[in-house]
């Protein structure tokens, strides 16, 4: 799929799926809506949620853990059951905007070109969340960012089917909704409603708010070279993608959530393949290299801690130092 295609692709899948929601609304307001809606809708979006975050995202982009061939391709067809594009262009994009995030060549930074203020801001959020793929001058190449990933035949053939694969994803929900109703065809028109493109909306601009709202709002513990943020309200539908910050500190780290609290649901996942062995080489971030890290960003960013304290504090640290490793290759390796 060439620049020009992929626009019109996403285009397609930005138009419909809105068209959609204000048909489902409507039909909601008429009381034209079933459990069999709810369930499809869930069971859809956690399908093709799983894609992005765990396969497209962690799996093939940043290569944080390895799994048998079946499982490889089952989650890279999830993700682009999303609708979000082909496999290769979309690691593409995301390996690109990891060796420059927030720089200039970064495909969807909110903070290059825009002017102060509130006007500038709203653009530039504009810009991350979906303006970028209109862009036409918009390019990552495939065999220059991902060319491991070109290698693989499945992932070629997805990409080159990419609307067959949407469009049975499309499907499939009213499948399910006609087959656990009992052969209700309203439930089937109204499963494909919304698992299928409901479903696409909501997954679609999950996905989009981590990469606007998440490099503008939100806390950001660790000291990057971009202005990535975890937002914690958007952890759980985002499948743990928010804890950007923490993510773009260790990319290839297979969990993003860094604390016990900070719910990811794809690391969760991942965790559940490795312990039924079905996933092996899980990335893992050294808890000595975190803390490190974590650290030295309130010295360089002002510490509230007075001189005692933060000399106890470096004290404690030299000796993580001395022996500590950087497990996560990705400071260097952003792939």
């Amino acid at each position: 799929m060439d620049g020009r295609k992929h626009r019109w692709f996403i285009l397609g899948a930005s138009v419909i799926p809105l068209i959609a929601v204000l048909g489902a609304m409507a039909l909601l307001w008429n009381k034209v809506f079933s459990w069999s809606d709810v369930v499809v809708l869930v069971i859809m979006y956690a399908i093709s949620g799983f894609g992005i975050s765990t396969g497209y995202h962690r799996m093939l982009t940043h290569r944080s853990f390895e799994t048998y061939k079946p499982i490889r391709v089952a989650l890279a067809t999830a993700g682009v059951m999303a609708g979000q594009g082909p496999p290769l262009i979309w690691a593409a994009h995301h390996r690109k905007h990891h060796r420059v995030a927030d720089k200039e060549g970064d495909p969807h930074s909110p903070h290059l070109d825009f002017e102060p203020g509130f006007k500038g801001t709203m653009a530039g959020l504009w810009h991350a969340h979906l303006g970028w793929l209109f862009n036409i001058n918009l390019t990552s190449d495939p065999m220059r960012y991902c060319p491991d990933l070109v290698r693989e035949k499945p992932l070629r053939w997805l990409s080159e089917n990419l609307l067959l694969v949407v469009a049975a994803s499309v499907v499939l929900p009213g499948l399910i909704a006609f087959g656990i109703t009992g052969g209700s065809v309203q439930a089937g028109l109204t499963g494909m409603l919304w698992g299928g493109l409901v479903r696409i909306f909501l997954i679609n601009h999950m996905t989009y708010a981590v990469n606007s709202i998440g490099h503008v709002f939100g806390r950001r513990r660790f000291e990057t070279t971009d202005e990535s943020r975890n937002v914690a309200w958007l952890s759980i539908p985002s499948f743990g993608e928010a804890w950007h910050n923490n993510h773009h500190a260790f990319p290839r780290s297979a969990r993003h959530g860094m604390k016990w609290y900070e719910i990811d649901l794809s690391a969760i996942l991942i965790w559940s393949l490795e312990k039924t062995h079905l996933a092996w080489k899980v990335v893992r971030i050294d808890p000595e290299r975190m803390t490190m890290r974590e650290a030295n960003i309130s010295r360089v960013s002002g510490s509230s801690l007075d001189k005692k304290e933060l000399l106890e504090s470096q004290q404690k640290l030299a000796p993580m130092a001395e022996r500590g490793r950087d497990s996560d290759t990705s400071l260097v390796d952003v792939e």
